[in-house]
């Protein structure tokens, strides 16, 4: 049964982002989406001794953001390397520091994307390969969108051959479920509780930070604090 998860693109985003794509067999960007401003799409929050500091790409945005997540692009190419910055001086001190930092920082040091979806799925893609996640990630533009919020979404995951669809709890909230049953699709309710604490640099454990903290501290043993550990 092919599971199919359809998300908003997010900045280096958290561990229960990276696990909602190893729960499926297909993960969507559906960056066809409105953007939102002070939201998860162009920044993230990272520790550091002063406490939890957000990340936040600068972007250009028109009138009153009646624009989608993929015509959004970037201010230049500057945060790229301050971003950088901040992340070295935060976590050189960690245990697998130097490991991390050999693929990751060129990532940013070399980045010559200027789209905010372009560049968050270059993150996310970089990210599954060093997690040695090898779900399908797709494009929400690579199908054929249209109906209502919900109808939307089950259109998309029937193109894609889907017979599950899973998705955040917040959801429940909003999603109708009724499109998805009309066309033989289950939909299933993802659960980000239960996260084990990891070794984590400066003060209290906070578990809803940018994935990086955890793979700067744990290295290739990211997966034994994430769910992605028992599949």
């Amino acid at each position: 049964m092919k599971k199919v998860a359809i998300l908003q693109s997010n900045y280096i985003p958290w561990k229960g982002y990276f696990d909602m794509i190893t729960a499926v067999d297909e993960f969507i960007l559906y960056d066809d989406m409105q953007y939102t401003r002070r939201d998860w799409r162009n920044r993230n929050t990272i520790k550091t001794h002063q406490g939890v500091k957000w990340l936040t790409v600068p972007v250009m945005t028109k009138g009153k953001f009646n624009q989608t997540i993929r015509e959004i692009q970037t201010m230049g190419k500057d945060w790229a390397s301050l971003h950088w910055q901040n992340i070295e001086s935060n976590y050189k001190k960690a245990a697998h520091y130097d490991a991390v930092a050999t693929w990751l920082r060129p990532v940013y040091l070399e980045l010559q994307l200027m789209g905010l979806s372009e560049i968050n799925r270059f993150f996310i893609t970089e990210i599954c390969t060093y997690l040695k996640i090898k779900t399908s990630i797709k494009n929400s533009w690579d199908y054929l969108i249209d109906g209502d919020k919900s109808e939307r979404l089950a259109n998309i995951c029937q193109q894609a051959g889907g017979a599950c669809y899973v998705s955040g709890p917040a959801a429940r909230d909003y999603l109708d479920i009724e499109p998805f049953a009309k066309k033989g699709i289950r939909v299933e309710w993802f659960n980000y509780q239960n996260y084990p604490v990891y070794p984590q640099l400066w003060g209290a454990f906070v578990h809803e930070v940018s994935i990086v903290d955890l793979l700067f501290n744990c290295g290739q043993n990211s997966r034994q604090y994430m769910k992605i550990g028992s599949v």
